[in-house]
């Protein structure tokens, strides 16, 4: 829009900027009705496809320097690549894993990007520092030993659901992923790298005087030191039994788990719609004899080329984490009826939700294990993902859905039963403490964090706040009142998250001002009093974090430093979040930063659509802990005392964010009065 002059008409403005937006999106739909943006994430998707195509034979693949380049493309100046934009440190396991890379496809080590790299590396302690993930890489390439990693046997498929390292315990992404690793855990498969390409660089006082062994923990409890034990006593046992050819039930163990992996198997030749257990899988696959020619794998190395997940740049290729066309177009047709733009793109929204209503999700998954009586009924993320529906995405839909409910043409297609499914396959899945996770019901083992394997991030997928703020609001846009009793369960677990201060936190967005965004609208949509001192006090904290400019941004970092709460460079996502959280309250003390920020909006909006390379998703938020709990919990607290744990963090920029929320808020204020408009 470009600045705005003082004295000009605001409410012209405002729908100006609206109707900008509408244009702009209409613009951005798929021949078939859907919208998706590019989820960007880090330097360990390129650098970990690169390794994975050499390891299966595949060195001369052209995608391969594609995926150099990228690496090439996107490292810092200090020499490191880091795991969001704006991150104030490089990650050491990033930064490993694209050297390793590059030294796979020959650059060399005098080359200045690698000399960089290297000098980088050991000035934060080299390779004794790294992830238990790097080391699996490592060792695929022949760089680090494989009994020095952790020992996942694949035995585990075997654990009955009432045992507490059952497969269905951990969370779906830690399942899905598990499971190939058990493949690789067992057989110990490597490709070594060339003599002149190895990482001779990273092991300065040579290979027989460094100490592969895994850091004990911070803070380490009895039970870290028991399955640090346990691990040494597994690794043992393998080795005795091959010696001896024992024990026959491992190539049994093996056939069953290769049986799960292939059952897994998306229909765009991915699993689980994210890039580790797909990875992973045809690397597991590969180890016990799948040629690259197999259909199994053909499937899976051909959607490498799938526009859903490739992005090319130029000379450089981006492999997406992740994709998220379902989430998309669910925000965006919210987004045009918040924006009371219905009428105006009724072709492309009917094209929208006829996408949406198809891609239900009417068969078993996994969840269905510990839910067998339940009927299918979810939504999930991404194009192909059959196994994992997702209550954020159910949720979601149901708000998104609910308007065209009511008419004739959509009650023929059958809107009504789809939403019936979806509303009792929600209360199924509802968590004992009231809240929603992501995935799974009551998915909430702690003692599993403490498995070696799980240093990477989140093992377990417990309920949160954001996702629970979304079946409420989904639920009460449906009719179901206070008094009905998921919902009463679901309002105890909102009023119990509420930060002291006045926030919520944000498990998948960033953070706090996501959280907050979230359950603000859902409170006033299920019916509760606005004028409670609850909501005061998140209103008040969230005036307290606007910007001079009118804008609020929070970083990834807040995730790691709670003096980062709510503070970070402005982005328009942000903004919209909190913007919608005040509009839900409604005081009338908010309305001057209510306008300041919708102000900021209408300023920062170019060619239609908002500016945004900050991370503002979160996958794994980093904190440590091995869950998505708050920072106040003490157990957060005190690993955050022993300093930031961003090598544990997964952060994603999602390329729509940033369109259909400040849409969504400007058009809530115009239609609650505000800028003048009405």
């Amino acid at each position: 829009m470009g600045q705005i002059v003082a004295g000009s008409n605001l409410a012209a403005a405002l729908a100006a900027s609206i109707d900008d937006a509408v244009r702009w999106l209409a613009g951005q739909q798929k021949p078939d009705g859907h919208w998706v943006g590019r989820a960007e994430t880090n330097a360990c998707m390129e650098a970990q496809w690169c390794l994975a195509l050499w390891f299966i034979g595949r060195e001369d693949d052209p995608l391969r320097p594609r995926l150099g380049q990228a690496l090439l493309d996107t490292q810092r100046p200090d020499g490191a690549w880091d795991v969001f934009r704006g991150a104030p440190n490089g990650d050491i396991n990033a930064t490993v894993e694209a050297y390793a890379a590059l030294r796979s496809l020959g650059h060399a080590d005098d080359e200045p990007a690698l000399q960089k790299a290297v000098a980088w590396i050991l000035s934060k302690g080299g390779l004794r520092n790294i992830r238990v993930f790097t080391r699996y890489w490592l060792a695929l390439i022949g760089e680090w030993p494989w009994e020095k990693t952790p020992n996942v046997p694949p035995e585990v498929i075997w654990f009955p659901k009432w045992f507490p390292f059952c497969i269905y315990n951990f969370a779906q992404w830690a399942r899905a992923t598990l499971m190939p690793i058990t493949v690789l855990s067992a057989r110990r498969p490597s490709r070594p790298l060339p003599a002149g390409r190895r990482l001779d660089a990273l092991f300065p006082e040579g290979r027989l005087r460094f100490d592969y062994e895994l850091p004990k923990k911070s803070g380490a409890d009895a039970w870290d030191t028991f399955f640090r034990t346990a691990d040494k006593v597994l690794h043992e046992f393998q080795e005795m039994g091959a010696f001896f050819r024992l024990p026959l039930w491992r190539n049994a163990a093996v056939r069953q788990t290769v049986e799960w992996i292939v059952r897994h198997q998306d229909a765009d030749g991915g699993w689980g719609g994210i890039q580790p257990p797909w990875v992973y899988g045809l690397m597991a696959l590969h180890a016990e004899g799948f040629a690259n020619d197999h259909p199994v794998m053909a499937k899976g190395l051909a959607c490498l080329n799938d526009p859903g997940w490739r992005i090319d740049d130029g000379d450089a290729t981006f492999i997406q984490a992740t994709n998220s066309p379902v989430w998309d177009t669910i925000l965006m047709v919210m987004a045009v009826k918040d924006a009371g733009a219905l009428g105006k793109t009724e072709a492309e929204i009917d094209q929208a939700v006829d996408w949406l209503l198809a891609r239900q999700v009417r068969q078993p998954g996994d969840w269905s294990v510990k839910l067998p009586h339940v009927k299918p009924g979810g939504w999930a993320f991404e194009y192909a993902n059959l196994n994992y529906p997702d209550v954020d995405d159910t949720a979601a839909a149901l708000i998104a859905l609910a308007p065209f409910a009511k008419e004739p043409k959509w009650q023929a297609k059958g809107i009504t039963e789809q939403i019936a499914l979806a509303v009792d396959w929600l209360i199924g899945m509802q968590c004992e403490g009231g809240g929603w996770g992501a995935f799974d019901k009551d998915n909430n083992r702690k003692i599993l964090t403490k498995i070696p394997f799980c240093d990477f991030g989140e093992a377990l997928d417990p309920p949160s706040v954001d996702v629970t703020a979304h079946v409420v609001e989904a639920f009460a846009g449906l009719g179901l009142g206070k008094d009905h009793p998921a919902m009463v369960r679901a309002l105890d677990f909102l009023r119990r998250e509420q930060e002291a201060e006045g926030p919520w936190f944000g498990r998948w967005g960033v953070n706090y001002i996501y959280g907050t965004g979230a359950v603000m609208p859902a409170l006033a949509a299920i019916g509760d009093d606005m004028r409670q001192p609850n909501i005061g006090r998140a209103c008040d904290w969230l005036i307290a974090h606007q910007v001079e400019n009118g804008g609020w941004g929070e970083s990834c970092e807040s995730y790691m430093d709670a003096a980062k709460a709510g503070r970070g460079k402005t982005t328009a996502s942000q903004t919209a979040w909190a913007l919608m959280a005040l509009l839900a309250a409604d005081r009338p003390s908010d309305r001057a930063a209510i306008e300041r920020g919708l102000l900021y909006l209408i300023e920062q909006q170019q060619a239609g659509t908002w500016i945004e390379m900050e991370y503002t998703g979160a996958g794994f938020p980093g904190y440590g802990v091995g869950q998505a709990i708050k920072l106040s919990d003490p157990e957060v607290a005190r690993r955050l005392q022993q300093g930031p744990e961003l090598s544990r963090a997964f952060m994603l920029r999602y390329g729509l964010y940033c369109h259909y929320f400040p849409l969504m808020a400007l058009g809530r204020a115009k239609r609650q009065g505000y800028l003048g408009g009405a």
